[in-house]
């Protein structure tokens, strides 16, 4: 159970001693902020980009079996209420023989900002905290300011093109019946998730997160049969403590060669 988390844990630590760890983060990435421009509704559209050196890659959210997931603090920003990160369908990739997910060359990250005072510019500050890997992963620790616009302005084509490439949402696949069955093993539970959907690609992944940060969900393993997509994983607590599990908090995203969907709650077995 806890052979992905101390592998990545030994990519960190492997890291630390090597002499890349000693280069700048300057050298290997580049965060910048992407101004973007005022919806009608008065949230602000805008991207973080993420520049990386030729041979190195990033992670997605969740990243897989040897990954670092990237982490957001947007407490020094000013007039900010809410933020929602909307994540371009991502790629599975092999890092030293595990499947991680992530992102190769620039990543466009869209982010949608909702000001606590409409009609009121937003002063954007974060501290981005990431996970970068070559032939080995490397923390980075960095911050982003900038002031938005408070002007509509045009939409930056980088961004547009990044929210095309999000995942579709289960109605758009036309995703239908989605269960999860439960079951208690030592110190966590199973989860069987099933989908009666249609195949988007090759190599199809399920990735199954949930709405508690405090649980710890291990790599799926996912199989077809026609048109059902069937995906076995097991959830610990952090802490090993006893937990729930609130299925309508489940996140299902299937992952291939072609197309993604992101699927939200599941129905009981």
């Amino acid at each position: 159970m806890l052979k992905s988390a101390l592998f990545s844990i030994v990519l960190v630590a492997l890291s630390l001693a090597s002499p890349l760890a000693a280069r700048s983060p300057d050298d290997m990435v580049s965060v910048t902020v992407i101004p973007g421009w005022r919806d009608a509704d008065g949230s602000h559209v805008a991207a973080l980009r993420f520049e990386l050196a030729p041979g190195w890659k990033t992670y997605w959210r969740a990243p897989g079996e040897a990954g670092i997931p990237p982490r957001f603090d947007w407490r020094g920003s000013r007039n900010l209420g809410a933020v929602e990160i909307l994540w371009p369908t991502p790629q599975q990739t092999t890092t030293n023989g595990m499947r991680t997910i992530g992102y190769e060359h620039d990543l466009i990250l869209p982010v949608r900002l909702t000001p606590t005072r409409a009609g009121q510019p937003i002063s954007l500050s974060a501290d981005v905290e990431i996970g970068i890997c070559n032939d080995i992963c490397v923390p980075v620790d960095t911050q982003v300011h900038l002031d938005l616009p408070l002007d509509a302005g045009p939409r930056d084509p980088r961004i547009a093109a990044a929210l095309a490439a999000r995942p579709y949402t289960a109605a758009e696949a036309g995703v239908g019946r989605v269960t999860c069955a439960v079951s208690p093993i030592e110190g966590g539970l199973r989860v069987v998730a099933e989908i009666d959907m249609k195949q988007m690609g090759a190599q199809e992944m399920v990735v199954l997160e949930t709405n508690n940060p405090d649980l710890w969900v291990a790599q799926a393993d996912s199989a077809r049969t026609g048109s059902r997509l069937r995906a076995e994983t097991e959830v610990y607590h952090a802490d090993g403590r006893g937990f729930m599990l609130d299925r309508s908090g489940l996140r299902l995203t299937v992952l291939s060669t072609g197309d993604a969907v992101d699927i939200r709650g599941c129905a009981g077995n």
